[in-house]
């Protein structure tokens, strides 16, 4: 712990002794009561001091985000705590949630986000299957006229809208094989063009 990180750590605890004295003074005569609020304060100082120290943390997983390279040479994702890789993209204009999953043959919509993107739910045909961890489903097979990322643009793309239960659409190879190069590297996923 660093002298500065001591120093708050003593102005604080002064600071709370401060108040413990101050309460103890005020409620003398009420001592079940002073207790029990000295108690929620106590809590709410707790609270306070871990949602600080988990900020970071916090941070991250909410506003995970891409870089893309000025050129579009390349798109470079960050690994989200829960050790996936995740990209919002615009499909046929309309942003979609994305985990990028190399070992999804294609690309693959729920039908919330196919419908989101101006896909026709009534008019699909599931003449497909696929197997997935939660078993076989059936799949309609679709042809997205776009897919954008920050400006980097892949038109005409082979996907599929899954039947069965997802939370989260799949990246998959119909869209990251269009890449010359796929890298991990330092807790990243860097496509390259």
């Amino acid at each position: 712990m660093s002298g500065i990180e001591l120093g708050h750590l003593a102005y604080l605890g002064l600071l709370g002794g401060a108040l413990a004295l101050w309460l103890l003074v005020e409620g003398r005569k009420n001592m079940g009561r002073t207790v029990k609020q000295a108690s929620a304060w106590v809590l709410i100082f707790v609270g306070v001091i871990a949602a600080i120290g988990l900020w970071g943390d916090i941070r991250r997983t909410v506003l995970l985000h891409h870089d893309v390279a000025q050129d579009g040479s390349q798109i470079t994702l960050p690994r989200a705590p829960d050790g996936h890789y995740y990209l919002t993209a615009l499909v046929n204009g309309t942003p979609v949630r994305f985990v990028v999953d190399t070992g999804a043959s294609q690309v693959v919509l729920t039908p919330t986000d196919a419908e989101n993107a101006g896909i026709a739910l009534a008019d699909l045909v599931y003449s497909g299957r696929a197997n997935t961890a939660n078993g076989s489903v059936r799949i309609a097979p679709v042809r997205l006229d776009s897919i954008d990322v920050d400006g980097v643009q892949m038109r005409n793309i082979r996907a599929s809208v899954n039947e069965g239960q997802m939370k989260t659409s799949l990246l998959g190879m119909t869209y990251l094989e269009r890449f010359s190069r796929i890298e991990i590297a330092g807790g990243a996923l860097v496509l390259h063009r």
